[in-house]
């Protein structure tokens, strides 16, 4: 396939001020994965995943000029927001493995935690470990009081791992999708309702921590 030009990177300056604005992204460490920036590198295995039945519950499957528009918003949300989506890396071999995200979209009322995977990142509790990582650091670092995730009715593997991380289905917000969405609120952890607020896990990363 040939890759299209907007997939591709600007050389010279163009390339070291992108390089110099995604190292204000915090980068997150887990056992096994590290959770950092997207790159131009990592759209054509979002564009696949995005692309193929694994992505009903986000609107998919979508065209490749939608799954960019997709990409395109969760990674503008760090300059936005001052959160969005990571890449989701295999620390040991370094093989990106999905997209896990805190976002805000059209029509949200509070932030959402979000995650999609590829096959090969699935089986082994990855997805878990790095939504754990994307909801900690929203709650310690930024200070968020709740976050939210949605899921379809059909997925059931998306909501035992909501549930494993502690959601629980906010029937309330429910009823305004009319049964066509399940809603799940994630409480702040215990172990971080205790921490310090002004002090920032060790596992965070940014840009001059490098």
């Amino acid at each position: 396939m040939t890759v299209s030009r907007h997939a591709l990177m600007t050389p010279g300056p163009a390339a070291v001020l992108a390089d110099q604005i995604a190292g204000f992204v915090p980068v997150l460490t887990t056992e096994n994965l590290t959770l950092r920036a997207p790159r131009l590198a990592d759209f054509p295995l979002y564009a696949e995943i995005a692309s193929s039945d694994r992505s009903k519950g986000i609107g998919g499957p979508m065209k490749r000029r939608e799954a960019w528009a997709d990409w395109i918003q969760f990674s503008s949300g760090w300059f936005l927001h001052g959160h969005g989506g990571w890449s989701v890396v295999e620390t040991a071999t370094d093989r990106v493995l999905g997209i896990v995200c805190v976002t805000l979209e059209p029509g949200d009322k509070e932030p959402e935690l979000g995650f999609i995977f590829a096959p090969e990142g699935e089986g082994r509790s990855l997805a878990f470990e790095a939504a754990v990582a994307a909801r900690d650091w929203a709650f310690s670092d930024l200070g968020f009081e709740t976050l939210v995730s949605y899921a379809s009715p059909d997925n059931a593997r998306s909501e035992r791992l909501l549930e494993r991380l502690g959601g629980s289905r906010d029937a309330t917000e429910e009823a305004k999708f009319n049964g066509q969405v399940l809603v799940y609120r994630h409480p702040v952890p215990a172990n971080l309702l205790r921490q310090n607020s002004d002090v920032m896990p060790t596992s965070f990363r940014y840009a001059e921590d490098r």
